[in-house]
């Protein structure tokens, strides 16, 4: 009994030893970060502060050094924020994603770029790419998959028109919540807001539980929950950050189908990223329409033993009843055998478009 205190005393004087050193480092760090700051300005005006090359290479060696007790994934969130508000030091970085707030691509923002980074919330996908492309911020965030329900289109199709370059790429869970308002009489619930993906992916729940509620598909997840706060006998399907920023209780939670149920987003932005040992390749491709088309265009990926990691087919603009290929695969077009693919690739297509290499999502 009389060596709990004392034991207990000597293990906060330890953490409030440690808390010192890690805020003298993080403070070491954020000096150093304005000197790169300093050093990138004076040796180019143009100069580019945040490197997701160099980001991807930091987060994967700090979870690779980790030993615990804290997972490597939550270590690595961790250096995340430290490195955004370090970046924020240098220059902060302004990020558009499809809006309104509280949506999982928002959720997806914060993930990548960490709360330092300045977010702004756009009405529509071809808005994002508007924004980059125009130079009013400097990054953008727009879905391209989801496990369940697949593709989304009007990604794709954005980047047939746009010069934009995928920049980087997170991987986001997605768990769907029925949320209701305070006002909610939750015995009288006869009808459900969501984003038409997020009714598709809870179709079975909605129909063991909610056989008889109307389902009424609105502009985001986001939406479905500000919507709900007027109407009594109605309910909203969206995610944690759409709950805690509308105010509304969960009913229940995690009720999607699939319980692997991920989406994947695109980071967008305008320049080049270097290799970071680790890398993934987005292509379009536009091939003449013969037989064994498809077959000449994927020949030299398996050839160079070249890992294609996505392959799908959207309608051209060109002409009737012809197709453009998006595809990704695993290495960056600066590696020597994925340049000779590429040069293969285009004198056999009719229309190549490299839309970026860029470094596999960490976290």
């Amino acid at each position: 009994m009389t060596d709990t205190p004392i034991n207990l005393d000597s293990l906060r004087q330890r953490i409030d030893e440690i808390d010192n050193d890690i805020l003298r480092l993080i403070s070491a760090r954020a000096e150093c970060a304005k000197q790169v700051a300093d050093v990138k300005t004076q040796s180019d005006k143009g100069a580019v502060f945040y490197r997701p090359e160099r980001e991807a290479q930091v987060l994967r060696r700090i979870m690779e050094l980790n030993q615990g007790p804290l997972n490597s994934e939550e270590m690595a969130r961790l250096f995340r924020e430290i490195m955004s508000a370090c970046l924020a030091l240098e220059q902060p970085t302004k990020v558009a994603y499809l809006g309104p707030e509280g949506t999982f691509t928002q959720q997806a923002a914060l993930k990548h770029f960490g709360a330092s980074a300045v977010s702004m919330p756009m009405a529509a996908i071809d808005e994002v790419f508007r924004e980059v492309e125009a130079g009013a911020v400097n990054y953008g965030v727009v879905p391209v998959e989801n496990s369940t329900e697949g593709v989304v289109s009007h990604t794709l199709d954005s980047f047939m028109d746009s010069s934009i370059r995928i920049c980087g790429e997170v991987v986001l869970r997605i768990h769907h919540h029925l949320l209701v308002a305070d006002t909610t009489l939750r015995d009288k619930v006869s009808r459900v807001y969501s984003h038409p993906q997020s009714l598709a992916q809870c179709r079975k729940w909605l129909d063991a539980h909610y056989p008889r509620a109307e389902r009424v598909p609105v502009s985001s997840n986001a939406e479905a929950a500000k919507m709900i706060k007027g109407e009594w006998h109605s309910a909203a399907i969206a995610g944690d950050m759409a709950a805690k920023l509308y105010g509304l209780e969960k009913v229940a939670e995690k009720i999607e189908d699939r319980p692997d149920n991920s989406t994947r987003f695109l980071i967008i932005g305008s320049q080049h990223v270097p290799m970071s040992g680790e890398d993934k390749t987005s292509i379009v491709v536009a091939m003449r329409n013969q037989p064994g088309a498809l077959h000449d265009l994927l020949e030299p990926f398996h050839r160079h033993s070249i890992d294609l990691t996505r392959l799908e087919t959207r309608p051209s603009r060109t002409g009737v009843w012809n197709y453009v290929f998006f595809i990704d695969f695993k290495g960056h077009v600066d590696e020597p055998r994925v340049a000779a693919v590429l040069e293969e690739v285009r004198l056999r297509a009719s229309e190549l478009k490299v839309l970026g290499s860029y470094p596999v999502g960490v976290l």
